[in-house]
């Protein structure tokens, strides 16, 4: 042991009674004995063994040495022998022990109420308390406090250090964040200004320096970072800082003199500072000497770093005093709230290994600093039996979890503290079914009461966690919708059964918005298939409808799951948008009645209106007659239920007529010979023609068409690209749409933008305009203005792609697509539309084409003479299941009207066989209304299969049976 300075009351432990020692002196005083640390107050000294004893020696003046020997030498605090201390701490005139328990013990002057201990003595002797919280950085305004109080603007954030200086105090985070509160007078919080704080204040210039160590003077302050660099600030009067200079710095400033080495471990005293730089062994003084602190062997203040003399490298180690710092944090933590906090942080950074890894320096807004793979290590490890007791010891019965909660903040004092979220959703009692009600839920509660940066911060970093995080989250809240919705009101009653099925919904509403720029996982993947088997889908759309409409009803729950469309599959939301249109039907046909009974009453018969929408059309006329029919239609019209006639056909329309109306118009209107279209031949697709010479009227025919089929619930089969439910959902398309659309087009603008060479111009030969072919004719169409003249570069290659796509999208076929949209929104546009993902629109009106043929036969029913064991029955489906995919088609088109299967899958698909009393020369006859099939009793198989072939071969026209 070695040292220097002011012995005049005798706190240097040594036995003459020299006043001052102006270099550093060997004590031999503790030689063989284990000396583990030391502290230094004004004028006495504490000295810590590995045997957990404690000995003083200096000035007793206030009682701080713990016993009434005189102070010349080192004394045994017998007061404290039965104790195992851990940790010693000095003021100026008072002292602090900490046990290996956490239980702190104070002594010393008391006036100020600087020991904690609820009283104001002058002097005290040694006297435990239980706590440990420093007691300034309260708030302004705040009284002084003779008892411990806790630091609350502080709460949350894991801290490795904190310091105390002559009326300032600093403290250190785990990620190299600082805080600064206090006296400010001569910039000694690095603020930049001369202001007092009370309360931390994040000292934004170190953020990204790496801080590991903080140290206070009396009005300074000095920083140690990762790479051994060391910053000043404060009063630099006595040269103190390091600078060459007495002039005072508000701002931290990096010490010069010690550029190119590497610091280790860095102290203050009052108005001087010492350096160690383990690569040379040597300590550097500067600042005060009065007394000969500095140990330069003569008075005379330093303003620059100079080494001390005689100490050389055998009595100093190269520990980086950050690092130690951050495992005697862990030594002290008491039990309480503040352990549940910190632990689970602190063990994270443990399992980090800061020495190596220092990514949690690098915690900011948009990245959290934090390895979830080490969280899930540690949370592995705490569940195994030797940490269980040992939190069950510190907590008692009650769980870390269910204390920390409660106490989480809206507005967290530092984003350091954000991380507590992240830690906390990878915790496996969060995923116990059993915990859902006291833990998961109430941390969805935290989260949503956050105020919007930090929750803008959450997002941020769930957008960056790995998809495997982000699923198992989205899961659990899945999960406890069900559970809510199955077991929830046995166990709740109704208010907070709504409360957590809302807060619930909420936090996966947050989920969901994150996954739409992050891309986490396919939207699919927020279903909740059980939806549609617990809840009434119906009911809950008209408790939507109504509340969207300001229209109050009392219902018995007010939660309505279509405010949350990405939890409903296709399925559920198909049944959504069928309930709308049964309701606007339902008040057309209302209205229209309602009319009729004025007109009647008014004696104006003329003027009743048909409740239906009734088209009368010509086979040989479908299109003109069509267009001629709709546009005598109002928009509310358009609203009524379907009727089809088809002019010389008996059939009345109970849903058939209208299906076959569908695909014959459809069928016509799409043909090449008109032109509307152009059929890309790779993906045998439709899209928009850009030369096109019919009137915009027919585009809007077809939108009025696809938006009549839905809304009539009946399946279409439009060769369409996904793009076009895009737009109409108003979803940017992008490249891939392009792919689907045209492969070979979309794979070139995919090697344009993947092409790693710095040739891009000689490569591709390419500029910002196009050639298109019309009729044998070339046509150059200029992407932006002037952009045949502008090259394509590696630079501008994405806005190429981009304003490509515009064009083939949106630019070259504007006025056609707004005819379309405009036909197809005036039928089924509306706040229901927007619950659905362009793929479920599109699943929606064309249907698919996920045959399973075993599931027909398995649905199907029987009427008559038929039942599943006939004869004829068992030779039908002989015959179907041989039938090649073609064919089968065809006969679902036969019976159906439609040879795509409905979105409900085919387990919604229900055909009926119905035996006729009618010869074995008769063909089956199909009613598509019901898909009933009319079928004689076939003798022979052979028969069986010639006549089906002959009856779906010959589909289309309705007549009377």
């Amino acid at each position: 042991m070695l040292c220097w300075g002011s012995s005049a009351q005798g706190q240097l432990g040594l036995s003459d009674s020299e006043p001052a020692v102006f270099e550093p002196r060997s004590c031999h005083m503790f030689d063989g004995s284990g000396l583990r640390e030391m502290a230094c107050g004004g004028k006495h000294t504490l000295f810590l063994l590995h045997d957990g004893s404690m000995y003083t020696c200096g000035s007793n003046s206030h009682g701080q040495l713990g016993h009434e020997k005189p102070g010349s030498k080192p004394e045994l605090v017998v007061a404290l022998d039965a104790q195992k201390i851990a940790g010693v701490a000095c003021g100026r005139t008072h002292s602090l022990a900490v046990n290996e328990h956490g239980q702190v013990f104070a002594w010393g002057a008391g006036e100020g109420g600087q020991l904690g201990l609820g009283t104001t003595e002058e002097a005290v002797r040694v006297s435990p308390n239980t706590t440990y919280y420093g007691q300034l950085g309260l708030g302004k305004g705040e009284p002084s406090s003779v008892s411990p109080q806790p630091l609350k603007s502080l709460c949350g954030i894991p801290l490795a250090q904190i310091s105390a200086g002559g009326d300032h105090s600093f403290a250190l985070s785990l990620s190299g964040a600082v805080f600064g509160w206090g006296r400010n007078s001569a910039g000694q919080l690095g603020l930049n200004d001369e202001l007092d704080r009370a309360v931390p204040c994040h000292i934004k210039f170190l953020r990204s320096q790496k801080v590991v160590y903080i140290s206070c003077g009396d009005e300074h302050t000095a920083a140690l970072t990762k790479d051994g660099g060391l910053f000043t600030f404060g009063n630099g009067s006595r040269g103190q800082l390091g600078h060459d200079s007495t002039k005072n710095e508000p701002l931290p400033r990096r010490v010069l003199e010690l550029m190119g080495t590497e610091v280790s471990q860095i102290t203050c005293g009052s108005h001087h500072t010492l350096a160690f730089v383990p690569s040379t062994g040597l300590v550097y003084a500067f600042g005060c000497n009065d007394h000969g602190q500095l140990g330069l062997g003569s008075r005379g203040n330093a303003k620059i770093p100079l080494p001390v003399r005689n100490i050389h490298p055998p009595y100093l180690g190269s520990t980086q005093t950050g690092y130690s710092a951050r495992q005697g944090v862990i030594m002290g933590l008491n039990r309480g709230l503040f352990f549940s906090l910190t632990l689970v942080i602190l063990f994270t950074y443990l399992f980090c290994s800061p020495s190596s890894d220092d990514k949690h320096f690098k915690t900011n807004p948009k990245v959290p600093g934090i390895d979830l793979n080490l969280v899930r290590l540690l949370f592995d490890t705490l569940m195994k039996p030797a940490y269980s007791r040992l939190l069950e010891q510190v907590h008692g019965t009650h769980s870390f979890e269910s204390l920390l909660i409660p106490q989480l903040s809206c507005s967290p004092p530092d984003v350091e503290a954000m991380r507590i979220y992240l830690i906390l959703s990878e915790c496996p009692a969060l995923h116990d079914s059993k915990n859902y009600l006291s833990l998961t839920i109430p941390l969805a509660m935290a989260i949503l009461r956050l105020d919007a940066n930090p929750s803008k911060v959450l997002d941020n970093w769930w957008s960056l966690v790995d998809c495997e995080v982000f699923s198992r989250l989205v899961e659990m809240y899945k999960s406890i919708v069900v559970f809510l919705l199955t077991g929830g009101k046995a166990l709740l009653i109704p208010v907070f059964l709504e409360s957590y099925i809302s807060a619930t919904l909420k936090l996966l509403e947050k989920l969901h918005k994150v996954n739409l720029k992050a891309q986490h996982v396919e939207y699919n993947c927020f279903y909740i298939p059980d939806i549609t088997s617990l809840v009434d889908i119906q009911e809950d759309y008209l408790k939507w409808f109504l509340s969207k409409a300001e229209i109050v009803i009392v219902f018995q729950s007010s939660v309505t799951l279509c405010a949350y469309p990405f939890i409903l599959n296709a399925q559920a939301k198909t049944t959504m948008l069928q309930t709308d249109a049964e309701l606007q039907m339902q008040m057309a046909v209302s209205g229209a009645n309602l009319h009729n009974v004025f007109m009647l009453l008014t004696l104006e018969p003329l003027l009743v209106q048909n409740p239906y929408l009734v088209l009368h059309v010509r086979r040989d006329h479908l299109v003109s007659d069509a267009l001629r029919e709709l546009t005598i239609y109002n928009d509310v019209d358009l609203k009524k239920p379907l009727k089809v006639i088809f002019d010389g056909e008996e059939a009345v329309d109970a849903g058939g007529v209208t299906k076959e109306f569908f695909l014959l118009l459809l069928k016509e209107l799409m043909d090449p010979v008109y032109g509307m279209f152009t059929q890309y031949p790779e993906s045998n697709l439709l899209w928009f023609s850009d030369k096109c010479f019919v009137e915009h009227n027919w585009f809007h025919l077809i939108g009025i068409l696809c938006g009549l089929a839905i809304y009539n619930s009946t399946v279409v089969d439009l060769h369409f690209p996904l793009v076009l439910y895009k737009k109409l959902l108003d979803v940017c398309p992008s490249l891939e749409d392009l792919k689907e659309l045209s492969p070979t087009e979309g794979r070139s603008l995919q090697q344009l933008l993947d092409y790693e060479g710095d040739d891009v111009e000689d490569a591709f030969c390419l500029t910002f305009a196009i050639t298109r072919e019309y009729y044998g004719m070339t046509e150059v169409k200029e992407l932006i203005p002037a952009g045949e003249s502008i090259t394509v570069i590696k630079s501008n290659r994405e806005e190429f792609v981009q304003a490509y796509l515009r064009y083939i999208f949106s630019d070259s076929v504007r006025e056609l697509y707004s005819a379309f949209s405009g036909g197809f929104l005036k039928v089924c546009g509306g706040r229901v539309l927007s619950l659905f993902q362009p793929s479920e629109l599109m699943a929606m009106v064309v249907g698919n084409s996920s045959y399973d043929w075993e599931e027909l036969e398995k649905n199907a029913v029987y009427k008559g003479e038929f039942s599943a064991s006939h004869p004829t029955v068992h030779m039908f489906w002989e015959v179907f299941h041989d039938f090649p995919l073609e064919k089968k088609k065809k006969f679902l088109l036969f019976l159906t009207g439609s040879d795509r299967i409905p979105i409900h899958g085919m387990a919604s698909l229900r055909i009926i066989l119905q035996s006729t009393a009618v010869a074995e020369n008769y063909l089956p006859v199909a009613h598509t209304c019901y898909n009933l099939l009319d079928m004689p009793c076939y003798r022979t198989r052979d028969t069986l299969h010639l006549q089906l072939t002959r009856a779906i071969e010959q589909y289309e026209g309705f007549s009377l049976v």
